[in-house]
């Protein structure tokens, strides 16, 4: 309780907003439509794209790993398949983020990163294969956890996996799905990235207003949703039993990751990180700022009016605390939990303090409409 009261003045953050023209309906820099046009290319052309490029050369290599597994089971080839299914694990956490548009249509963190796997599911997937996989009953037996649980934690060591693959009665319906739901990923992926370079490229950057429905209120909507509902809760609320609503008991087997517990933290910096960089407009391999978040508050003149701080440096500031407090925690959130939990329910609570920003202070200084819910107190 003493700890959210240190983080009160965090939390009611009073805004002055100076407005360069516009008006009280849309409080945007003059030329605004214009310069929100600039952050939505900037987003599609050098952030988002250019992401969605990088992990799907990063996945096609976890995919053909995946299949010459699949076509001839050994150490090797398991081995392989799981170094690159890591490699496209870190990579995801950096296009997570960015579900509106053709990732939302698709729903591709549904079927990409719905966690804690469910065993019982995937073992009677397994025995169906003309199971429907589109279903949301379907959401947690596929993906980058299912993998995890079928190359780390169907057996207790390397040789009873394998073991799983080539020797059991079922070797070939387990192959089979591994094949299944890796090119069922390459697809949905394929589908989104493609229809994000054809015509919803242009029609994304022509919806400048600030209305719900624009894109510049769905992306901030999902932004915002992302990191309070998927990084703070999923990744360190739940787990920890820090989450609001909560009993306050940890479920250290809710961690993403559960089988290959040594990659947690990792994930969840990836993901901390990929939404700073949105924020400050950075690209997937750039080290300038472009058009963003950030720019367009500093625009605004957002600031704090106690101490005339602008809003943007103090998210960023709550960024790198956050950042400080993920790089304290275990490789091993799993680990962390059991031997120091006190650690994970302070990265929540500095976590919780950047939601509060971002979802009331940084979007009423905007003017963008927060339309999703969520019991969090906010």
């Amino acid at each position: 309780m003493m700890y959210f009261k240190k983080l009160a003045p965090v939390f009611c953050l009073t805004l002055v907003l100076v407005a360069c023209g516009g008006n009280g309906n849309d409080p945007s820099p003059a030329d605004n439509t214009k310069d929100r046009e600039i952050i939505l290319a900037h987003w599609v052309d050098s952030i988002m794209i250019p992401s969605y490029e990088n992990f799907q050369e990063v996945f096609d290599v976890m995919h053909e790993k995946g299949n010459a597994f699949t076509s001839s089971p050994d150490q090797a080839s398991l081995l392989a398949f799981r170094d690159a299914w890591v490699n496209a694990y870190l990579a995801w956490q950096k296009v997570e983020l960015f579900e509106f548009g053709p990732a939302d249509k698709y729903t591709l963190r549904n079927f990409f990163n719905i966690y804690p796997a469910d065993i019982n599911g995937i073992t009677a997937n397994i025995n169906d294969p003309t199971v429907n996989l589109d279903v949301a009953g379907a959401y947690a037996t596929q993906g980058f956890p299912a993998i995890d649980y079928l190359l780390n934690g169907i057996g207790s060591d390397d040789t009873s996996i394998l073991a799983a693959y080539t020797t059991d009665p079922d070797a070939a319906k387990r192959l089979a799905y591994l094949s299944r739901i890796t090119g069922r990923m390459d697809t949905l992926l394929t589908n989104v990235i493609t229809e994000w370079k054809g015509a919803y490229r242009d029609t994304f950057i022509s919806k400048t207003g600030l209305d719900i429905g624009s894109s510049f209120g769905v992306a901030l909507n999902a932004f915002v949703l992302y990191y309070e509902r998927y990084i703070r809760s999923g990744k360190i609320g739940i787990p920890s039993g820090a989450a609001i609503g909560s009993t306050g008991v940890p479920y250290p087997e809710k961690v993403e990751a559960y089988y290959k517990k040594d990659i947690s933290r990792a994930l969840a910096e990836n993901a901390h990180d990929a939404a700073k960089d949105f924020f400050n407009g950075l690209g997937i391999s750039s080290t300038i700022a472009g058009p963003s978040i950030k720019s367009y508050l500093d625009a605004l003149g957002a600031k704090d009016a106690t101490t005339g701080t602008l809003l943007s440096e103090i998210i960023n500031n709550q960024f790198d605390t956050i950042s400080s407090e993920l790089d304290q925690l275990a490789p091993s959130l799993y680990e962390q939990i059991q031997t120091d939990n006190q650690a994970m329910i302070d990265t929540y609570a500095a976590m919780q303090a950047l939601v509060r920003i971002l979802k009331v202070d940084m979007t009423s200084a905007i003017s963008v409409t927060i339309t999703y819910t969520d019991n969090d107190g906010d």
